[in-house]
């Protein structure tokens, strides 16, 4: 079956979001929120397997937009495969030793167990994952490893994380107001495609590109292209399910080709209620909880030194005054960290300075009317960090990088 000739929507009209600077935002935000997701993952990010070309009735790309907005998928269960390629270098373990820093769980109290750290294992590589829902309050997901199991599972305001590895448990909690789950990044397929939908103007291509089968359901297949030249972003596409609505499965492929940046899809599916139990939780015998508080506090009292209030208040203004350049998917955002100097630098031979020339050999030097910085780059985003303390990252090349930055001077 050809695919269907559809529409290409080329105005922001059909979307019913104004054309604001907080909504060219989400266009910067969505593809990068793509490594945030992949580490935060609570749910249901789907892989597509094209195994037919079922016969469905035809219809328009602004009809499926309307189906995917009506989608009230509440109660799954299934398996997940999720495959993540952002072409980050190879640092033979130490990603991982700077992440749990980052996320201040090491070993001074902190658990494997939390899901802050341990999700960011699907940041790159390929994972199998079983997911269950039932309703906001009740969902469940577990990583299938090698030779153990972690599992995550929220049941009304409880949160636990187990990790049958090292017999570990975290627990946390969740506000009734639900403003947790709100901050969170998209996390599904349904947020990936409702977020992505957001950034439609006269700038994206959007059609529908037939049709799919994806863990045994009909699916329509909605193709989402940035019309400019200079984004890093080849194409999104979302496989939706023709009966409920629902995505699928989002894919997003770079523009320098090969293989996609993220694949993830469901394998197996079914909208039936899951068992209660499902989602009951007690810590095993043995198991070692660490409650979600503990690590804070641990770090507060830690003794250890941390980043002084100067510098933390300075970032913090700069994260507050950011602001996009360009427009569509070629949209900057910038901000200013409120130091100079660059990346991080110390005296001769002090830790300052190999960490400095250790994060100037993963990044190239590049020169402008801007002045000199270093572009870090993978497959997906690239960063700019200047010596006056100004970081520009978009979904863009590193040439548009620059052309951004001597533009916002």
């Amino acid at each position: 079956m050809a695919p269907y000739e559809s529409d290409d929507m080329t105005t922001a009209g059909d979307v019913d979001e104004p054309r604001t600077g907080r909504r060219r935002a989400a266009r910067y935000i969505v593809p990068v929120t793509v490594m945030g997701v992949a580490a935060a993952t609570i749910g249901l990010v789907p892989a597509l397997a094209d195994s037919g070309d079922p016969d469905l009735p035809e219809i328009t790309a602004a009809q499926l937009i309307e189906k995917i907005a009506q989608s009230d998928v509440e109660r799954l269960s299934g398996t997940v495969k999720i495959t993540t390629d952002l072409g980050l270098p190879n640092l033979g373990g130490l990603e991982n030793s700077l992440t749990s820093g980052a996320m201040g769980r090491g070993d001074d109290g902190g658990s494997s167990a939390d899901p802050s750290a341990k999700l960011t294992e699907l940041a790159s590589g390929t994972h199998t994952l079983r997911v269950a829902a039932d309703g906001p309050d009740r969902q469940k997901l577990s990583l299938l490893e090698n030779a153990a199991e972690y599992s995550l599972i929220h049941n009304g305001k409880d949160v636990w994380g187990y990790d049958s590895g090292s017999n570990e448990v975290y627990h946390g909690t969740v506000g009734a107001s639900g403003e947790d789950r709100e901050q969170q990044p998209p996390a599904t397929p349904k947020d990936f495609a409702e977020e992505a939908l957001k950034s439609v103007d006269d700038t994206t291509s959007v059609t529908v590109d037939g049709t799919a089968q994806v863990a045994g359901r009909d699916a329509y297949k909605l193709v989402v292209k940035p019309r400019q030249s200079g984004s890093t972003v080849g194409a999104i596409s979302i496989a939706v399910d023709h009966k409920t609505g629902m995505p699928l499965k989002f894919t997003l492929t770079p523009s320098s080709g090969g293989a996609a940046v993220v694949d993830v899809g469901f394998t197996q599916v079914s909208f039936d209620k899951p068992s209660a139990s499902t989602f009951d939780f007690t810590p095993p015998k043995g198991a070692k909880v660490t409650e979600d508080d503990a690590p804070a506090k641990g770090r507060e009292h830690s003794g250890k030194p941390e980043r002084g209030p100067k510098s933390e208040e300075d970032l913090g203004k700069g994260l507050d005054g950011l602001k996009m350049l360009g427009e569509g998917w070629n949209s900057v955002a910038v901000f200013d960290t409120g130091g100079e100097g660059g990346l991080p630098t110390g005296e001769t031979g002090g830790p300052g300075g190999d960490l400095g020339g250790f994060l100037g050999s993963l990044g190239d030097e590049v020169k402008g009317d801007f002045g000199t910085g270093t572009v870090f780059s993978t497959r997906l985003v690239n960063a700019l960090i200047t010596e006056d303390g100004k970081v520009y990252v978009g979904t863009v090349t590193k040439d548009a990088l620059v052309k951004a930055a001597d533009a916002g001077k």
